[in-house]
C-alpha cells in the first residue's frame, strides 16, 4: 500500500480526513486511493455522517492500521482517514469564474498570509453559494493544508490562484476600514469582494482600482476580525439583499 500511495503522488491533492475525503466524493472528486487506519469506525463514521457515500466508501476504503497511516501521512487526522484525488482542471475552474452573466460574487483574498484561514474562506464560498474564490500571491489555494481546512469543499465551487492584474471581471468592491458601511451597501452579484491580511490589507495599486470601499461594522478601538469572519460578514449580508435567486457555485456540482 505505501508503495502504491507514492506512485499516486504525482498530480494528486491529500484529502487529510474524513469529512475532506466525504465532500470531496459528493462533488464529484476523482479520489484516486482511500485508506483507514480503522476500516470498522470509518465506515461507522459514514454511516451517522454521510450515509449516501456507504456504497463507494465501502468499496474503496482500504484498511492499513495506525502505524501504516502515519507512514503515508506525517500528520493523521483524529478520524484516521486520508486519500488522494486528482485536482479539478484548473482552466474549467476559471472559466467559471470569469463567465458572464453571474449571480454571485467572487470572493478574492489579497496575498493571503495563513493557509488555514484560506481553506476555511473556501468553506464559507462553498456554503454561501458564491461563484468561487480567487486568490493572488504565493499561497496555494490548493495546498494540502488548505484543502484539510476547507473539509474538501474545494471541489463544491472554483478555487484558482492569480496574478493581481488578472482578476475576473465585475464591479470591484475592497474592504477597507475607511470605506461605506456595509449596512448600507448593496453588493451587486457579480461583484469582486476582495479581502486583505489583517496585518497588511489590501494592495495599494488593487484599492485604488476599487469601484467602492466597503467598512465592516465594529466596535470602537477593536482593531480588526478574523479574515473568515470578515468574508462570512460579508456573504451573509449578499444573500440576505440580494434580488437575485441564490444559485449555487462552483462548476463540478
Amino acid at each position: 500500500m505505501a508503495a502504491r500511495w507514492r506512485a499516486e503522488q504525482p498530480g494528486t491533492v491529500l484529502l487529510d480526513g474524513f469529512h475532506a475525503l466525504k465532500h470531496a466524493l459528493r462533488f464529484g472528486a476523482d479520489v484516486r486511493l482511500a485508506v483507514a487506519a480503522d476500516r470498522v469506525a470509518a465506515l461507522r463514521l459514514a454511516e451517522e455522517l454521510a450515509p449516501d457515500l456507504m456504497g463507494r466508501l465501502g468499496a474503496e476504503l482500504a484498511e492499513v492500521g495506525a502505524a501504516g497511516l502515519r507512514q503515508l501521512v506525517p500528520r493523521p487526522h483524529p478520524t484516521g482517514v486520508a486519500a488522494l484525488a486528482t485536482p479539478p482542471d484548473r482552466a474549467a475552474h476559471l472559466d467559471v469564474l470569469v463567465r458572464q452573466p453571474r449571480q454571485a460574487p467572487v470572493v478574492v483574498l489579497d496575498s493571503p498570509r495563513n493557509l488555514g484561514n484560506v481553506g476555511a474562506v473556501v468553506r464559507l464560498v462553498a456554503g454561501f453559494g458564491a461563484t468561487g474564490l480567487v486568490t493572488t500571491g504565493d499561497l496555494d489555494p490548493w495546498h494540502p493544508n488548505a484543502v484539510r481546512s476547507g473539509a474538501g469543499l474545494h471541489w463544491a465551487t472554483a478555487v484558482a490562484r492569480v496574478e493581481s492584474g488578472e482578476l475576473p471581471p465585475g464591479p470591484l468592491l475592497v474592504l477597507d476600514p475607511e470605506g461605506e458601511d456595509l449596512r448600507r451597501t448593496e453588493l451587486p452579484d457579480d461583484a469582486l469582494l476582495v479581502f486583505g491580511s489583517e496585518r497588511h490589507g489590501v494592495d495599494p495599486d488593487l484599492r485604488a482600482k476599487a469601484d467602492a470601499l466597503v467598512s465592516l461594522p465594529m466596535r470602537e478601538r477593536v482593531s480588526s476580525y478574523n479574515l473568515a469572519t470578515s468574508v462570512g460578514m460579508a456573504l451573509y449580508h449578499w444573500t440576505a439583499t440580494s434580488r437575485s435567486p441564490r444559485v449555487p457555485g462552483g462548476p463540478l456540482l
